[in-house]
């Protein structure tokens, strides 16, 4: 079983336009509604693929409703935790050439009792040797230590963790000995302190990381690819993707193609992370891939060194 944990999960509303002109009155082509937040968009990856998940979200308000009306409505499991505050809503801007521009609302805060309703939900669901996943970004006025004090907690429980987060929560996690991290460069850079310029850089970078405790990093590297760094080596892939329609969810798309291929072993998990990955961008909002959309063949791994030397805006 795969345990995810969303602690600012959302309502994500993506509405599609030819191209974005400020101030204009536009018409949309398409408008889409999924549940949203990394652990959920991971959970619903992977069910739709077969593998056991499970997403833990703590929900309230009349968004949080809707949240878990969806959920239930395409089958998703899900642990919900009410909480005080109102589920936020997102919105994505997703334009022909494949751009998409994102608003994020930032949420409620959480108190220290609805935040210990939540770890009490994934230990009630977990046994030892799960994966739980923590993702996301925190609520206003979380603490940046919590996905720390979490990783200690389940690790103690016999539980494996991975955390796909970035900023200060990130860079409090890293101590307490995740499992796995999935940063991107840009979030590769800002947890070492350092500009990453190339791929050799990335990867030096992701040794150091694994020197702090962390056990696998797994680099994120958009149109670039990929690079994983653990205790077997450096292994790298790129993928190619037909058409991009929106990147909304491809890096959680991507994160659960990894762990959905970790027991075939590593070469699996990044050649499954990228064919999610690929699958994704070419789906409409958020919306996760199948079996049917999933092409492994799309998916090649070689070394590091064969990846483009320099590393260039954001990636998810």
């Amino acid at each position: 079983m795969i345990i995810t944990v969303t602690l600012n999960p959302s309502v994500d509303r993506t509405v599609e336009i030819a191209t974005l002109q400020r101030g204009e009155v536009m018409r949309a082509s398409g408008t889409h509604v999924h549940p949203g937040g990394k652990g959920v968009n991971v959970t619903r990856a992977l069910l739709a693929n077969g593998v056991d998940s499970l997403a833990v979200v703590p929900v309230g308000g009349a968004d949080g409703m809707r949240l878990t009306g969806m959920l239930a409505r395409d089958g998703v499991l899900h642990r919900e935790v009410p909480v005080v505050g109102h589920t936020r809503s997102n919105i994505t801007i997703a334009e022909a050439d494949g751009t998409t521009t994102k608003i994020n609302a930032p949420g409620e805060a959480l108190s220290a009792a609805e935040l210990d309703a939540v770890w009490e939900a994934v230990e009630q669901n977990a046994t030892p040797g799960d994966w739980v996943v923590l993702c996301g970004s925190l609520p206003p006025g979380v603490d940046s230590g919590v996905y720390a004090s979490a990783t200690r907690r389940l690790r103690r429980a016999g539980m494996r963790v991975a955390v796909d987060t970035s900023g200060p929560a990130l860079t409090a996690a890293l101590a307490s000995g995740p499992d796995l991290i999935k940063p991107n460069a840009e979030e590769l850079s800002e947890a070492v302190g350092r500009p990453l310029p190339t791929v050799a850089d990335a990867v030096e970078a992701a040794r150091e990381l694994r020197g702090w405790g962390v056990g696998s990093v797994v680099i994120s590297l958009g149109a670039a690819g990929a690079v994983m760094v653990d205790g077997a080596g450096v292994l790298a892939g790129t993928s190619t993707a037909r058409i991009v329609r929106s990147s909304v969810g491809a890096g959680d798309c991507f994160l659960a193609g990894y762990l959905a291929g970790l027991p075939e072993g590593r070469d699996a998990a990044l050649t499954r992370a990228l064919a999610y990955g690929a699958a994704a961008v070419a789906l409409p909002g958020s919306g996760v891939p199948g079996p049917q959309q999933v092409d492994l063949d799309a998916a090649h791994l070689h070394s590091p060194l064969d990846l483009p030397v320099a590393l260039a805006g954001p990636t998810d």
